[in-house]
């Protein structure tokens, strides 16, 4: 008897896990074809399972694709870490600028989803990544390299920009989203002493 209630506990564990996962990948297709406004009942029907399971996991749509995605925000948390790591500031920050482009060029879900995140939602990997970006464009501008005007929204606004390449295949997006960082260095670099 004991040996049949682990057996159907057990059952119940690995089948609550697999929902869980199809719910996950349901949320990233649904946010890649329709945005980040999709709405829940649209994600529950695509992952096969009931609205009221979609909720059993997740107590908010806002909990649920923060989990979707939260794989992707650690990424971009690690990209500025390793550009802050960077010896040279400049090329610590050009290569975060370029990484953080190509990452969104290349995920339109994650793209989506980034695109509609309030400043106001927390999350670990934001809180790490912003003030990492903050001393990064600070070390930058005291080695002399980036303009003194730049400010973290700068780097927000390029990736809005990026946000409306249209290419046919993600390396299209991609070159296109580098083709854009490189324009927007340009414009970041500090003006060589004694030039016009």
């Amino acid at each position: 008897m004991g040996e049949v209630a682990v057996e159907v506990g057990t059952s119940r564990r690995s089948d609550a896990r697999e929902n869980r996962a199809r719910i996950l990948a349901a949320a990233r297709l649904a946010v890649a074809a329709r945005g980040a406004g999709v709405p829940i009942r649209e994600i529950a029907r695509t992952a096969g399972v009931g609205l009221a399971t979609v909720y059993r996991h997740f107590p908010s749509k806002e909990a649920l694709l923060a989990e979707a995605f939260a794989d992707r925000m650690a990424a971009c948390s690690e990209i500025v870490a390793e550009g802050l790591a960077a010896p040279d500031p400049w090329h610590g920050f050009r290569r975060t600028v370029e990484r953080l482009l190509e990452m969104h060029a290349r995920d339109r879900a994650f793209r989506a989803y980034a695109a509609q995140l309030p400043r106001t939602v927390r999350s670990a990997d934001r809180d790490r990544a912003l003030p990492m970006l903050a001393e990064l464009i600070r070390r930058a501008k005291d080695a002399g390299a980036l303009r003194p005007d730049v400010v973290i929204d700068d780097v927000a606004l390029a990736i809005m920009a990026a946000d409306g390449i249209r290419a046919a295949t993600p390396d299209a997006r991609v070159a296109a989203a580098r083709r854009l960082a490189a324009l927007m260095f340009e414009s970041f670099r500090a003006p060589v002493p004694g030039s016009p």
